[in-house]
């Protein structure tokens, strides 16, 4: 079973992917350094370093979804999105 708190949603317009807020700084609607190509990478098991252009913290991120990132860390704090 999946951790939910390892758990971050992300959304994609066009090409681009970006989170409503960032799990660090919750900065708003923060674009992504990520592709399309790297999501489909993602759910075949290849691990992918994401540093958020907002605050320059540092996940790896191990799988994902239609709309979640999986991160190998929790990235939710109780209460809190």
């Amino acid at each position: 079973m999946i951790p939910f708190e390892n758990t971050w949603p992300y959304e994609r317009i066009g090409q681009d992917v970006y989170v409503t807020s960032c799990p660090f700084c919750h900065a708003a609607n923060v674009l992504l350094p990520l592709k399309l190509k790297d999501l489909s990478e993602l759910r075949e098991g290849v691990k992918k370093l994401l540093v958020f252009p907002c605050c320059r913290n540092k996940e790896t991120l191990v799988d994902a979804d239609q709309d979640y990132l999986l991160a190998g860390r929790p990235l939710r704090r109780y209460g809190k999105e």
